[in-house]
């Protein structure tokens, strides 16, 4: 489900995923996976075809919309 847009990538919580709380931001022929409850707030786990640039831009959003995008997962996960 896509819980948030920005710049041209989605960010989708997967109903049938596994915990820890998380993100995956499509778009623009590239993915990312960031945890959203890591040790020390954000953690990007990984990311494939995905512009430096754009990845700045995609975790400085993902920060700034965190508390939403963790109240959308458990929304989802109960």
């Amino acid at each position: 489900m896509t819980v948030h847009r920005a710049f041209g990538f989605r960010f989708v919580i997967f109903a049938n995923d596994h915990s820890p709380p998380h993100v995956h931001v499509v778009g623009q022929g590239g993915e990312a996976k960031i945890t959203l409850d890591g040790v020390s707030g954000l953690r990007l786990d990984w990311a494939a075809g995905v512009a430096r640039g754009d990845l700045r831009r995609i975790l400085r959003e993902t920060e700034r919309e965190r508390d939403r995008l963790i109240a959308a997962w458990r929304d989802i996960h109960g």
